[in-house]
């Protein structure tokens, strides 16, 4: 099976895939928390498990933490894992999962997305150095679903919008502040305000403090992401638009633009590009 790392400024996302010619686990004993729902186990994404990125976790505390995850769904690592890919936003835990990777599972293939990598998508960037290992990967894994063209709205610390081509090339895109980074400036740097849940509020015209900040945010969000993308298909053409990321879920139902919400979209990525490679090998 192939263990997939998505590793974010915020949260990492671990999946687990089953791919052909691999054995069924046994999963007696298993807690279940881990499970995919039917849908995600159509594309072969078994379990799944969101976790806080911690930049100082070191390669023996990696390999423990993903041990003691495959644990409580009955399996173990050493027998269930045939490889091992990796896309990462954060430097210092990308440098930890590599030497996990070469001390802990040397007999196990691991791909790192980087330059270099391929991924079988051609990148029109200036500098397609610059682009980050989650922005290709949430390209790949979007194409591989719903071809092209097609517009990546990425809902995580920081709010990204990807554009693909209908012949599968990286255009570009667009980075903005992220929801959680816009709330949390928003109560650090004004006095009088102050953290508050998200969630709908009851009118779009707040009746309260925190249901005015509930409102902005929200729909100021969802607002944003309607605009852009109307401002990107506006270039690119008609588009399908997809949301991915950890607020995804969240936001999504306030846009008119969003046609799929698809949290695990990046692993999907990751697995394509993981399977591209290994074709070639």
């Amino acid at each position: 099976m192939l263990v997939a790392i998505d590793v974010g400024n915020t949260e990492t996302v671990i999946g687990l895939y089953h791919r052909d010619g691999d054995d069924a686990p046994d999963l007696e004993g298993a807690v279940g928390y881990g499970q995919a729902s039917s849908k995600e186990a159509e594309r072969g994404l078994t379990h799944h498990w969101r976790l806080s990125t911690v930049g100082t976790r070191t390669p023996d505390e990696h390999a423990v933490l993903l041990a003691q995850l495959l644990d409580l769904e009955g399996m173990e690592l050493d027998a269930t894992a045939t490889g091992i890919a990796i896309c990462s936003s954060v430097p210092s835990v990308t440098t930890s999962l590599r030497r996990m990777a070469a001390r802990w599972f040397t007999d196990i293939p691991c791909l790192v997305v980087g330059p270099g990598v391929r991924t079988g998508m051609s990148v029109r960037y200036d500098n397609p150095k610059e682009v980050g290992a989650d922005r290709i990967t949430d390209a790949v894994g979007a194409y591989d679903l719903y071809g092209g063209p097609v517009v990546v709205v990425d809902l995580g610390t920081a709010t990204t919008i990807e554009a693909i081509s209908a012949d599968g090339e990286y255009l570009g895109g667009a980075i903005a502040p992220g929801v959680a980074i816009s709330l949390e400036a928003l109560y650090t740097h004004a006095a009088a305000l102050r953290s508050v849940e998200l969630v709908e509020p009851r009118t779009v015209i707040g009746r309260s403090t925190a249901e005015s900040i509930q409102s902005g945010v929200l729909y100021g969000s969802a607002a944003m992401i309607d605009g852009m993308c109307a401002r990107i298909t506006k270039e690119l053409g008609d588009a399908t638009i997809v949301a991915t990321g950890g607020l995804s879920t969240l936001i999504a139902p306030f846009s008119s633009a969003i046609d799929h919400v698809e949290p695990w979209l990046t692993l999907h990525g990751l697995r394509c590009i993981y399977e591209y490679n290994e074709d070639r090998d």
